[in-house]
């Protein structure tokens, strides 16, 4: 079966990015919220225990990731019987990863308080927190999670998509309610465990009535497996590594500075993650049809591909840019006041952050969709162990700007370049890499002028808050595109772009 992926990833898209924008406004409705009736030291834990769980959930170690590609080419065979043996060994992969993270999550419990610098509110139980957010963490691995593989193996996305936003409206609700009648944090986090048990619930239902052919039964041949199990040995370092490059910051800012600092520098990182996550959701939603799409089509269409991906992404990354650099400051004045801002040049590094964050995202994509975990698999750790290493020194030294930084710079000189060694070695050999890197900085290059030129302009921008974050949102959105047309136009990637965008705009007036 040969899949639909332009259509797939454009629903996938379209579902993914109405989920975001409500996965967005509410959580930053409900962190508001929080500050406001609770304080901002629940907002400080809240960030703390969901990165120790990122940490735990590394007991997965790649598994969904590994039997999920190793779905692609039986789907497009349509060979059932293989598709059921893997669905088989998902379940049992998953009640057992389930069994490990409860005991691993048990053997914690005695180091919690040395994660917190500084205390706690007083009517709060640290270790009846911790077990909470565990038994959600377990349940989400417990109750058929298994059958969600095939959802994202069949790129519908979109279908777990809408199941979200049923299920976090009816969290939202009932958390918005604890919070301004009850002022109960442990009623709080128990909507959440609700919430995983109605999605999870409700994911069975609809795979069951739209994949009923597909039951957990069979075996795989050893061929397979050894394939399976040697795509697991390189996931495994790449999620070790990914873990802590994206949650070490967290425990190592709360170890250090504090949960009073660590919720002011995730109150920034929280609107930087907003957006990054509808980056994740284009790449996800995208990622099955790579998967496919290496498999049926020629190098150099599949290089094409990923020419006009790097294009509308840097180009989408140039316009968020801008708005950071003039929107993020009187955003969280308005948002948490003036006495919870962060010095203007942290914001910068964030910024730069989120460029190279989002570059190494998109090389990430194509990796994960051609399965070159095992040939990847010491990058993520080197560059995670190195990050860390410099979090904690630098943290000591300059505070949240070592943090930062050593992230960029572990990224920038070590994680991305040898990533980029890996995809065009694997997937596009003979195509110039030296090219693709000065493809890169030139839109890095773009971006820095766009957001220079955006800061010159919109800082005599004054006056009411609100009107002043409406004036320069359009100028953070206009220049960039001003300052990008000149050198793109006649480029093969926007003709491609512009030869779409008139076929849908065809196809929508014909109908």
């Amino acid at each position: 079966m040969k899949i639909e992926r332009t259509k797939n990833a454009s629903r996938n898209i379209a579902f993914g990015i109405i989920l975001k924008i409500y996965q967005i406004i509410l959580p930053f409705v409900m962190r508001t919220i929080m500050i406001y009736l609770m304080g901002i030291e629940y907002a400080g834990l809240n960030n703390l225990f969901s990165s120790i769980f990122q940490i735990l959930n590394l007991a997965e170690l790649g598994v969904g990731a590994a039997l999920t590609y190793s779905m692609y080419k039986p789907i497009a065979e349509d060979d059932t019987s293989k598709i059921c043996a893997l669905l088989k060994l998902y379940k049992i992969c998953f009640e057992i990863i389930g069994i490990i993270i409860l005991g691993l999550g048990l053997i914690c419990v005695p180091f919690l308080p040395y994660l917190i610098n500084g205390s706690i509110p007083d009517n709060l139980n640290l270790y009846v927190l911790y077990l909470l957010y565990l038994t959600n963490t377990v349940l989400s691995y417990w109750l058929f999670s298994y059958k969600k593989s095939l959802i994202y193996a069949h790129q519908r996305i979109d279908i777990n998509c809408k199941i979200m936003i049923i299920t976090y409206t009816i969290q939202y609700i009932g958390q918005i309610i604890i919070l301004f009648v009850l002022k109960n944090y442990y009623l709080y986090l128990l909507m959440s465990i609700i919430s995983q048990i109605l999605n999870n619930i409700l994911a069975v239902y609809i795979v069951n009535k739209i994949y009923f052919n597909y039951i957990p039964k069979g075996d795989l041949e050893k061929e397979i497996l050894d394939e399976i199990v040697s795509k697991v040995q390189g996931l495994i370092t790449n999620k070790i590594g990914s873990v802590i490059l994206r949650s070490a910051d967290t425990i190592v800012i709360s170890m250090f500075l504090g949960l009073t600092t660590l919720a002011i520098y995730q109150n920034y990182y929280f609107i930087l993650v907003s957006v990054a996550s509808i980056f994740s959701m284009i790449f996800e939603a995208c990622l099955a049809g790579i998967g496919n799409s290496l498999i049926v089509e020629k190098k150099e269409k599949n290089y094409s591909d990923f020419k006009t991906m790097t294009f509308i992404i840097s180009w989408l990354i140039a316009i968020c840019c801008c708005c950071f650099v003039t929107l993020y400051q009187p955003f969280i004045a308005l948002w948490v006041g003036k006495n919870h801002l962060m010095d203007y040049p942290l914001v910068i590094c964030m910024v730069v952050y989120f460029f190279v964050y989002e570059v190494d995202a998109l090389l990430s994509t194509y990796k994960d969709a051609a399965g070159i975990w095992y040939s990847d698999r010491y990058r993520p750790l080197i560059t995670a162990i190195i990050n860390l290493i410099m979090n904690v020194i630098l943290v000591q030294v300059i505070g949240l700007y070592g943090i930062l930084l050593s992230t960029i710079v572990s990224l920038i000189f070590i994680g991305i370049p040898w990533l980029l060694h890996n995809v065009f070695n694997f997937l596009f050999k003979g195509e110039s890499i030296i090219k693709y890197v000065l493809y890169l900085l030139k839109f890095a290059v773009l971006t820095y002028i766009s957001s220079y030129i955006t800061i010159l302009i919109t800082n005599f921008v004054n006056g009411n808050i609100i009107i002043v974050l409406f004036i320069r949102g359009i100028f953070a959105i206009i220049i960039p595109n001003i300052v990008m047309f000149p050198f793109f136009y006649k480029s093969s990637e926007f003709k491609r772009i512009e030869k779409i965008l008139k076929n849908l705009i065809g196809r929508k007036n014909n109908s």
